[in-house]
């Protein structure tokens, strides 16, 4: 750690309210004033320490005030917001887009109504993609729908470009991983107790062990992606059904099981770091891979196509990296369990920024859980690079 003193800090619970024309909201419970989007943040600071930045983290369907890093952060001086999208804690019917325009609520409000200066993103795990799709569109309006074809104006959102973005153990897409983790032992998705045997990595009569093959890791990728591409079939012709109805179902939910079956589980030879074997980030696999909180598994037809569809989605880290010019700072957890370990340097060397920098944090997992040394070190990389652009305190 450098010699940044330690603060005492403050959580402060904040709402603010934004308004959308939408004919049906994808969100339940509360909705306060008709047409208005109702948000919740939690500025994290140090006590008796003002500042002119603040750094916002943001993740499409998770909030990370719990997590240990934003405090840790906060002790050190900064200022940090956890800002929680519509569909904190419930993706089912998530929209990127719309994630987007949440938080560029929060980078109005920060900046018109609690008067910081210079807005930092830090982009932490899935809200890498997100902060990557939010400065691309806040430098270079371009999107006028969703994928789905809805309206989506995002030119007249105008949204506010960060001063900076940083990415921490951050992943392409939502979408990207779905295609390296869903199950292709799945051949009727009306019946997926019925698999391939072949194709599941979790039965112990498949004849396909690790360290897998080439030609096996070649052959369950191309089934993965074919899964992937039948799903999306079936949800364009749903869409064009209910469309070609016109009645007033327009949406329809929909299960996808068996969605966390990565080879990289099983065989730690496949694109190595410092993970722990036969783990993840949500712990055993087998276990996950039919759990009710695997990603993917509840979603709409409109969602399906806006986060999960890697032929449809908008917020695709690799290209949206292309199009931003701000200060670029990418950092790899070295034992990372949730983030596949090209993705982070695939999008430093795509990133065109005349300011980008890179960094590996040895033997750190996705959350520092009980990792206190590299967190810190992780800490003083963040204060270091932002000092050095006039944006710490």
């Amino acid at each position: 750690m450098d010699d940044a003193p330690a603060f005492e800090v403050d959580f402060q619970w904040f709402h603010i309210q934004h308004h959308e024309d939408a004919a049906v909201s994808e969100t339940y419970g509360y909705s306060g004033d008709a047409g208005a989007v109702n948000l919740e943040g939690i500025l994290v600071r140090p006590k008796g320490v003002s500042s002119s930045n603040l750094m916002i983290f943001m993740h499409p369907a998770s909030t990370l005030q719990l997590l240990p890093y934003p405090k840790a952060l906060a002790a050190t001086g900064v200022h940090v917001l956890c800002a929680a999208s519509r569909y904190a804690k419930n993706d089912a019917a998530l929209i990127m887009e719309k994630v987007l325009l949440d938080l560029g609520a929060f980078v109005r409000h920060a900046k018109e109504v609690l008067g910081y200066e210079n807005i930092v993103i830090d982009g932490w795990s899935g809200g890498g993609a997100l902060a990557l799709f939010y400065q691309s569109e806040a430098e270079n309006p371009s999107i006028t729908q969703t994928p789905a074809g809805d309206p989506m104006d995002i030119k007249s959102a105008k949204l506010i470009p960060a001063k900076a973005v940083i990415l921490q153990a951050a992943h392409l897409s939502r979408a990207t991983l779905l295609l390296d983790t869903i199950d292709p032992s799945i051949s009727d998705e009306a019946n997926p107790g019925d698999r391939i045997r072949e194709l599941d990595i979790f039965d112990p009569k498949n004849p396909n062990k690790p360290p897998y093959s080439p030609a096996f890791i070649a052959e369950y990728r191309a089934a993965q992606r074919g899964r992937i591409d039948r799903i999306r079939t079936r949800v364009w012709e749903t869409l064009d059904t209910l469309k070609y109805q016109g009645t007033a179902e327009q949406e329809r939910g929909f299960v996808t099981h068996r969605t966390f079956a990565d080879l990289r589980f099983l065989d730690p030879a496949i694109e190595p770091n410092e993970r722990k074997p036969l783990w993840s980030y949500l712990g055993d696999p087998e276990t996950v891979n039919v759990a009710p909180m695997a990603p993917g598994r509840f979603s709409t037809l409109r969602s399906w196509l806006s986060q999960w569809s890697i032929q449809d989605t908008q917020s695709n880290g690799l290209e949206c990296v292309t199009r931003i010019a701000a200060p670029l700072l990418v950092i790899e957890n070295g034992a990372d369990d949730a983030v596949p370990q090209p993705h982070t340097g695939r999008m430093y060397q795509a990133a065109t920024s005349g300011d980008k920098s890179f960094a590996l944090i040895k033997g750190a997992n996705h959350y520092y859980a009980g990792q206190p040394v590299q967190m810190a070190q992780t800490i003083t990389l963040q204060r270091g690079w932002l000092s050095e652009r006039g944006m710490l305190d």
